[in-house]
């Protein structure tokens, strides 16, 4: 095999996962990751595979689509699957895991890889002559944005992303929270704290008359509809949060026998159990705004914030247009992108999408042809989602079951609908991992 050196730029999980389906098939990798000598306006650490909006990696449960995707990963030795399932935190039937500790794991794995020399420097211009992979994610650099710009002849798209606060345990009042798991399912891992219709009155009129803080006053403000504010969320309607968000369906309060008018979840955030994060309250609210309006909240009265939440612009590609089910840029095939650059929206759809790059720019370092994961597999629908669109339509896209072909002929029950699907995935992807 030709001694070929591949490049990543980016060290997210996109990125840390292409690296390490690079190295692991036998190919040397120059990762470039800029923090911490240069950070970004979200993340925190230099660590690689930084988590920044949440520490959930959504549902575990197989007969989920998040389910499918993690079983797929898990299959092909995913470093994020290994990190993440080493590293949980109560989470019900989530999987969610201590940020540090998940990135800290990733980092050691890629650092004392013989195959992986990590680079800690910004990357302004994108090599030529070389394989390569992007994934510098929804942050990347207003130098790199033009770079890429200029190579695609294409302007980026963007929506406006929020990070939900996380606060002090030792700051929640116990005597008016609970904790459960909606439905009894698994371990009672969320903290919940109650309100009356009265509170929650209360609390919506405060939320949507809340200060913000401002984004770019030129740029027209979009939000990912998968991952919206909670004061934007809460301005459609006065229920709005109560019917999402903060829905008490499946969370009993044991101590009155019957469930709230809604309810406030708390998700760990550390295996210390000294964090929590407030589920859903993505937020774009001022500082001194989040204390006041989220103190009303039962039980969090004195509430210490160790993070506050914050909104930070996530680019994204025309996929459509301008990249193969392989990755490849249709311009320049050299160049694979991945993560959420291309238009993929989640921790684990980016992953899935660097694990996806890096087979494929291995292979072609190899001197193989590039593959494409199976249509009916949940990893090949999401990149067969990134060029099917119509590239004026399209917008950033979560694993679902809707991206998967229909069952022919459809079932009319939904249950045998989706347990068909699930069976066809697992077959396909069994067959697809078999030939690699």
């Amino acid at each position: 095999m030709p001694d070929i050196e591949i490049i990543i730029i980016g060290g997210g999980l996109a990125g840390s996962e292409a690296a390490w389906q690079c190295a692991k098939h036998g190919v040397k990798v120059r990762l470039y990751e800029m923090r911490p000598a240069v950070m970004t306006p979200a993340h925190r650490t230099g660590l690689l595979a930084e988590l920044v909006c949440s520490n959930s990696l959504k549902s575990n449960s197989p007969t989920t689509a998040s389910g499918i995707l993690k079983d797929e990963m898990r299959k092909l030795d995913s470093l994020i699957m290994r990190a993440a399932d080493a590293n949980t935190v109560p989470a019900g039937e989530a999987l969610a895991v201590d940020r540090d500790k998940f990135a800290a794991v990733v980092t050691e794995e890629l650092e004392r890889h013989p195959n992986i020399n990590i680079v800690r420097e910004e990357i302004t211009s994108i090599p030529q002559n070389r394989l390569k992979v992007v994934a510098t994610g929804p942050l990347t650099s207003d130098a790199l944005s033009a770079e890429i710009s200029a190579i695609t002849g294409e302007q980026h798209f963007y929506f406006y992303d929020a990070i939900a606060p996380i606060i002090d345990a030792e700051s929640i009042d116990y005597d008016k929270v609970y904790r459960a798991s909606r439905y009894g399912k698994g371990e009672e891992a969320y903290i919940n704290c109650p309100l009356n219709r009265m509170e929650y009155d209360a609390f919506w009129e405060a939320l949507i008359s809340a200060e913000k803080a401002p984004c770019r006053e030129w740029e027209n403000i979009k939000f990912f509809e998968g991952c919206l504010p909670v004061e934007e969320l809460a301005a459609r309607g006065r229920r709005t949060l109560a019917f999402g968000p903060l829905k008490p369906v499946g969370l009993v309060d044991p101590r009155v026998g019957k469930r709230p008018y809604a309810v406030v979840q708390l998700r760990q955030e550390n295996v210390e159990a000294t964090m929590y994060g407030l589920v859903g309250f993505q937020t774009r609210l001022k500082w001194p705004e989040q204390k006041r309006v989220f103190r009303m909240i039962p039980g969090l009265e004195n509430a210490e914030f160790i993070q506050y939440g914050a909104v930070h612009r996530n680019t994204y590609i025309n996929s459509p247009k301008l990249l193969m089910r392989t990755l490849q840029l249709k311009k320049s095939p050299s160049l694979l992108l991945a993560g959420q650059l291309t238009g993929v929206e989640g921790y684990l759809e980016s992953a899935a999408i660097g694990l996806l790059a890096g087979i494929n720019v291995a292979r072609l370092a190899q001197g193989k042809l590039p593959v494409e994961a199976p249509r009916e597999t949940m990893m090949g629908a999401l990149a067969s989602f990134l060029i099917e669109p119509e590239p004026k339509s399209f917008q950033p896209m979560n694993a679902n079951f809707a991206i998967l072909p229909p069952i022919i002929p459809k079932p009319h029950d939904k249950e045998e609908r989706r347990r068909l699907l699930i069976e066809r995935a697992h077959t396909v992807f069994a067959e697809w991992v078999e030939g690699l």
